[in-house]
């Protein structure tokens, strides 16, 4: 969050048309493809669909949105002086169809949001320029918030007619699909309102269908502790057994119910060259990743959001995708992770190796290992693997 505050609001603008022109051309200028306005109490229904989803549990482990929820549900209960809330979009679409990386299971897939530069750096950075531009010319007081804060910026976004939140509770728009970034401006100057945008979803089911852990209960609704993007990013634990195989190759987030919606054959490929994807990122080797130390994992991913979520989480979702690759290449590098400090790497490690090895040779890894490991969670998924034929250990949700 960024304030810049002046005390007075002086005419270098003298009406709302020419502070919108001075906006237009500002987001022009610094990369955003879209801007529209919402007046802040443009979504009155979004406190109670919040309180919806705590109340349903939806949220996981993420205990920081209850703990934000009266702040998050009204621009005016973060900001009391808020007049008018300027959204910006950027468009971030891919090159190429991201589920297609899906079937290659010895490479790895990585969100498309994620594959360069983290975006919360790059938007704020735009806004906080136009914001000091603005209230130079204004005189207006503002804050600057890029998804951090608790601002529904989906709501606010559909409110001022940037889009529609799709049944895939993302935002859509005609012109750029489901790839648009979002970030907004507070201000205490009233300035008109845009119209907001219908639904055009229709009867369309794509995004709700493609899931693969089935985590929409309801279309417009997102159980986030079925969501394959929580579970790779947000959730510190083991993963559960149930999800594993579902997760296929994806290591960080999932795009199936972006990607997979018609209204991206609108959607253009990404303008700011820091949102288009590294070459070592675009269709990535798993065996690659397996031998990172911390060191290596914090010089790779320096200045991108994956560096969040740590080396040993990010193990723990190359691990699960190397069990589902079905690559006996990748026994080796699995098998020096058995003895990680880490004991979310090592637990993913002995889940790897029992869908890799044939039964006698992850006995005699067993034999090895099982002895010496103290930690419990470690030893559940021994126990979870080593069950007999039939039993627990063959059980995987598909």
């Amino acid at each position: 969050m960024r304030t810049l505050t002046s005390k007075t609001h002086p005419a270098g603008l003298k009406d709302t048309g020419s502070v919108r022109q001075f906006l237009n051309s500002e987001a022009k200028e610094h990369g955003f493809d879209a801007i529209a306005i919402a007046a802040p109490d443009a979504i009155p229904l979004a406190a109670s669909r919040l309180a919806r989803c705590l109340d349903d549990g939806h949220h996981g482990t993420m205990e920081w949105m209850r703990e934000t929820a009266e702040r998050r549900g009204s621009p005016v209960a973060l900001w009391p002086e808020v007049r008018s809330v300027i959204l910006f979009a950027m468009n971030y679409g891919p090159a190429d169809d991201p589920l297609a990386l899906l079937e290659r299971r010895d490479r790895a897939t990585i969100s498309v949001y994620a594959r360069n530069r983290d975006y919360h750096d790059i938007i704020k950075g735009r806004l906080k320029q136009i914001a000091g531009r603005f209230t130079s010319r204004c005189g207006a007081d503002v804050k600057v918030f890029v998804d951090t804060a608790p601002v529904m910026e989906k709501p606010l976004a559909e409110a001022a007619g940037l889009g529609w939140q799709g049944k895939h509770t993302n935002l859509v728009s005609r012109a750029h699909g489901s790839w648009l970034f979002l970030g907004s401006i507070f201000t205490d100057l009233q300035l008109p309102p845009d119209e907001a945008e219908k639904d055009h979803c229709g009867s369309c089911r794509a995004c709700l269908d493609i899931c693969p852990t089935k985590a929409f209960p309801e279309p417009y609704q997102l159980d986030a502790r079925r969501c394959i993007s929580y579970l790779t990013i947000e959730h510190k634990g083991p993963i559960a057994h149930e999800f594993r195989t579902a997760m296929g190759n994806r290591i960080y987030g999932c795009d199936d119910c972006l990607a997979v919606c018609p209204w991206n054959k609108f959607a253009g490929i990404a303008r700011e060259a820091k949102l288009v994807a590294r070459d070592d990122l675009s269709a990535p080797r798993l065996e690659s990743f397996l031998a990172f130390d911390d060191a290596a994992f914090r010089r790779f991913f320096s200045g991108s959001p994956v560096k969040r979520i740590g080396r040993n989480r990010f193990l723990r979702n190359a691990l699960i995708a190397a069990g589902n690759s079905g690559d006996r290449k990748l026994i080796a590098p699995c098998r020096m992770l058995m003895t990680d400090p880490s004991s979310l790497v090592r637990g993913a490690a002995v889940w790897a190796l029992h869908r890799l090895q044939d039964r006698p040779q992850f006995g005699q890894l067993a034999e090895q290992f099982r002895p010496c490991e103290q930690d419990p969670d470690v030893l559940a998924e021994w126990n979870h693997a080593c069950a007999p034929k039939g039993g627990a250990g063959d059980k995987e949700a598909s």
